[in-house]
This record gives C-alpha cells, structure tokens and sequence, in this order.
C-alpha cells in the first residue's frame, strides 16, 4: 500500500521570463521539466537518483504522460509542485499537483509513468526491480 504522506514529495520553483511563451504565460512544453524537478526530488528522498539507478543496473524511461492545464502561469510565479508514487508493481506511475505558492490555487495536474530497463541489455522488465521497493520500503 502506497503512503502518500511518505511516497510524495514537494518542491517550489519560480518560473523565469525564458519560461513563458510570445503570450506571457508559461509554455506548455515547460510543465514536463517541472515534473521532472519535482520527481527527481521524490527519488532522491528514497536515495533513488539517477547516479543510485544506473549504479543498480537500471534506467527507467518515461513511457507515457499527461499534463491537464487548470489555470496558466507567468513569468516569476512560484508554485508549490508535488510528485506521488501513484503505482509501483509493474511500472511506476507519479502523480503531480502543481499549485500556486502565494494563493495555493490548483494550475496543473499530471502523470508519468516508467518502467524498469535493465542497463546491460536494454530489456524491460515486466515487475519493478527489488531494488526499487528497498530503496521506497515496499518490499513485501
């Protein structure tokens, strides 16, 4: 079972003006960096960055994603963004709650998901390695 008050993280991040598009607001591509951000600190909580993966004999690939725009975002905003472990067995799913800091009002929600491809024969693996459940204590 997944404990979101243990499995999650979050970071806040102020936009930049080379964020945002010809319109002023953040563009749309710039939202998967962001998640990006945030789930590199949800793995690095667990001692799970991308140095520990590679070094365990696995890469894990984002495979698919989605990003819902609620509300657009500007240059210099700061947001509060939140990775969860969503998923984790055969694949491991993230979910993202972007808010803005200073009113705390919802602008994005996404998910990527991943699986596990083992470095030396670039095979993916249809179960989520051990080392993963270790590293996130959900080894059974």
């Amino acid at each position: 079972m997944i404990d979101n008050t243990i499995h999650s993280t979050t970071i806040e991040l102020t936009t930049s003006f080379h964020d945002t598009d010809a319109m002023g607001v953040v563009w749309h591509g710039n939202y998967l960096k962001f998640f990006e951000k945030a789930r590199e600190a949800l793995f690095q909580k667990f001692n799970y960055g991308y140095k520990e993966m590679l070094e365990s004999g696995y890469m894990w690939p984002v495979i698919d994603t989605r990003v819902k725009y609620v509300a657009p975002t500007i240059a210099e905003q700061t947001l509060q963004i939140t990775a969860s472990l969503a998923e984790y067995e055969n694949r491991i799913k993230i979910n993202y709650l972007i808010r803005d800091l200073a009113s705390g009002k919802k602008t994005t929600t996404g998910y990527t998901m991943q699986v596990a491809v083992a470095t030396q024969t670039k095979e993916m693996c249809f179960v989520t390695p051990d080392i993963f459940l270790t590293c996130f204590g959900l080894l059974k």
